[in-house]
C-alpha cells in the first residue's frame, strides 16, 4: 500500500526584465556596446538618439519588479496613453554617476591591434612551398592546435577523421611531415605534443655548436625525466659537467617557453583594455565614476509607438490588425524593459563600486597593498542590501582604473587571517609575506611548507601548513624539491 504525502515547494520565478537586467550586469563595459546594437537590430521600437535628453520617468529610481510586471503584465488591454505620453517616450542617456561622470568620454582607451597566435601561424604557413595536399593537411593540422600551442591528438587519429568526414585519405608518415613543416613556425616550440618536444624543438633553433646547447640537447632528450624530477647532481655526474656547465645548462633550459601560444595570447582577437570605472580625486576626496564611453543615448522610438495609435484606431474586429497591435506592443515593451535594465545595471554597479571604495578606502588612497582589508563577496552585499550573486556578477568581470593602475574587482576580495595580536589581515597580505620568504631561500635548500608555517608563524601569522600550501599553489609556486637549484 502506498503512503500518500503533500510536499510544498517553494519556487523563485524571474521576470523577464530580471533576466535582461541579470544578463546585462555580467558582462564588462567593453562588451555593452555590441550587445547594446545587437538589441537595436532585433528592435525596431528602439533607438538610438543624440538630442538633448529631457527628464523621464526612466531616469527617475527605478520601480520595484513586481509593479513593474503588473503594469505591463497584461496584453489584453492596451493603454495607447501609456505609449504616446511624451515623458514615456524620452531617451534614456547612459550616464555615469555623480556630477563628475561625463570626463571619461574625453579620454582615450588603448585597444590592442596586434595578431593572434592563430593569425600569425596561418599567415607564416601561407608563405611555406606545399603541395595542396600539404597545405591542407597543414591547415587540419593548425586547426586542430590547443590555446597553448600543442597538439594533442594523436596523429593517428587526426588521419582517421580526415578520412570519415572529408574524404581525404592520409597517412601517419605524411601527416608526420606536414608537422614538421608547422614546427618550423614561430613561435619555436609550436605543435608539439608534449612538453618534452616542445622543449627540443626551441633548442634545435639555438646554435648547436655551442656546448651548453649540446648539453641541453642530450639532458631534455636522454634524462628528461630525472630533469624533471630536478635530479641534478645525477644529470651533472652522467654528462660530466663542471659546476659552471651545470649552472649555465640550467639557466638556458629554464628559461625556454613551456606553453609557445601564450607568446601571441591565448585571445582570438584584440583585447580591450576599458576599465569599467574610473576613480578620480576632487578637493581631497575619492570619487567613482561610469566609463560610459560605450554608451549611446537609447530611447524608444516614437514613429514606432505611433504606429500603436494608428492601429488602435483601425477596425478592432479585424485578426490582422489585431495581431499587428499585439506585435507593435511587444517590442515597445521590450524596448522599455531593455532601457529599465540598463539604468539598473549602472544604479547597482554604482552601488556596488562605491562599498568597495568605502570598504577599502585606505588602499584606494596610495595603492598600499598592506592597507587592504580582508573583505569577501558577503560584506558588500550586506552593506548594498543586494544578493551575493550579484556581487559575484559584477566583481568577476568588471574592473576599475586607478591612478595606479588598473585593478579587476576581484582583486579587493579575500579571506582574513588572524594575528597573535587578534587582528585580521587580508590573505594576499600573507601571500606577498610567503612569496618574499621564498624568494629569499637558499636556493640549493628550498624551504619546505612546514619551514614556512614556522617562519610566518613567527612572524605573528596564524597559518596552518595546509593554507601554506595552498597559498603557494595560488602563487603558482611548485614544492620546495622542484624550486631546488644548483
Amino acid at each position: 500500500m502506498q503512503k500518500l504525502s503533500l510536499n510544498q515547494t517553494l519556487l523563485q520565478k524571474l521576470s523577464p526584465q530580471q533576466i535582461q537586467f541579470i544578463k546585462l550586469l555580467q558582462i564588462p563595459t567593453a562588451e555593452l556596446d555590441a550587445r547594446i546594437k545587437e538589441e537595436l537590430e532585433m528592435n525596431p521600437a528602439l533607438e538610438e538618439g543624440a538630442e538633448e535628453i529631457q527628464k523621464s520617468e526612466y531616469e527617475s529610481d527605478m520601480e520595484d519588479d513586481a509593479d513593474y510586471d503588473e503594469r505591463h503584465a497584461s496584453n489584453d488591454d492596451i493603454d495607447i496613453e501609456s505609449y504616446l505620453n511624451q515623458d514615456e517616450l524620452s531617451g534614456y542617456k547612459m550616464y555615469g554617476d555623480g556630477s563628475f561622470g561625463n570626463d571619461d568620454e574625453d579620454r582615450e582607451y588603448p585597444v590592442a591591434t596586434r595578431l593572434t597566435l592563430v593569425d600569425s601561424l596561418y599567415q607564416q604557413f601561407g608563405f611555406l612551398n606545399l603541395t595542396d595536399q600539404q597545405r591542407y593537411l597543414g591547415l587540419h593540422l593548425l586547426g586542430s592546435l590547443e590555446g597553448d600551442g600543442y597538439l594533442r591528438r594523436p596523429l593517428k587519429a587526426i588521419a582517421s577523421d580526415l578520412v570519415f568526414t572529408q574524404g581525404i585519405y592520409t597517412s601517419e608518415q605524411e601527416l608526420e611531415s606536414v608537422l614538421k613543416k608547422v614546427q618550423s613556425l614561430e613561435p619555436a616550440g609550436i605543435g608539439a605534443r608534449d612538453l618534452q618536444e616542445c622543449l627540443l624543438l626551441q633548442l634545435r633553433r639555438k646554435d648547436q655548436r655551442d656546448l651548453i646547447v649540446q648539453l641541453a640537447l642530450q639532458i631534455i632528450e636522454h634524462y628528461f625525466e630525472e630533469f624533471s624530477k630536478k635530479h641534478y647532481e645525477k644529470i651533472q655526474k652522467r654528462l660530466n659537467m663542471s659546476q659552471e656547465e651545470a649552472r649555465q645548462v640550467l639557466n638556458m633550459i629554464i628559461r625556454l617557453n613551456p606553453k609557445p601560444g601564450s607568446v601571441e595570447g591565448d585571445d582570438n582577437g584584440a583585447q580591450y583594455l576599458t576599465p569599467d570605472f574610473i576613480l578620480s580625486s576632487h578637493n581631497g576626496k575619492l570619487v567613482v565614476s561610469l566609463n560610459s564611453r560605450n554608451a549611446p543615448e537609447l530611447r524608444v522610438n516614437r514613429t514606432f509607438a505611433e504606429m500603436l495609435d494608428t492601429y488602435h484606431k483601425s477596425d478592432k474586429t479585424n485578426r490582422h490588425i489585431r495581431e499587428t497591435v499585439t506585435f507593435v506592443k511587444q517590442k515597445l515593451d521590450s524596448a522599455k524593459w531593455f532601457i529599465d535594465a540598463i539604468k539598473q545595471r549602472q544604479a547597482t554597479l554604482m552601488r556596488t563600486m562605491n562599498a568597495i571604495l568605502k570598504y577599502q578606502y585606505d588602499f584606494f588612497e596610495d595603492g598600499d597593498e598592506t592597507k587592504l582589508k580582508p573583505m569577501i563577496l558577503k560584506d558588500i552585499a550586506n552593506i548594498i542590501e543586494m544578493d551575493v550573486s550579484t556581487v559575484s556578477r559584477v566583481a568577476s568581470s568588471k574592473s576599475i582604473q586607478t591612478e595606479f593602475g588598473l585593478y579587476p574587482l576581484k582583486y579587493f576580495f579575500s579571506e582574513g587571517i588572524s594575528t597573535e595580536s587578534g587582528e585580521d589581515v587580508s590573505s594576499r597580505e600573507v601571500k606577498n609575506i610567503l612569496r618574499e620568504l621564498i624568494e629569499s631561500e637558499p636556493k640549493r635548500k628550498p624551504f619546505s611548507d612546514d619551514k614556512l608555517e614556522k617562519l610566518l608563524n613567527e612572524r605573528g601569522y596564524n597559518i596552518a601548513r595546509r593554507t601554506v600550501a595552498k597559498y603557494r599553489e595560488q602563487l603558482n609556486i611548485p614544492v620546495a624539491r622542484l624550486r631546488k637549484q644548483i
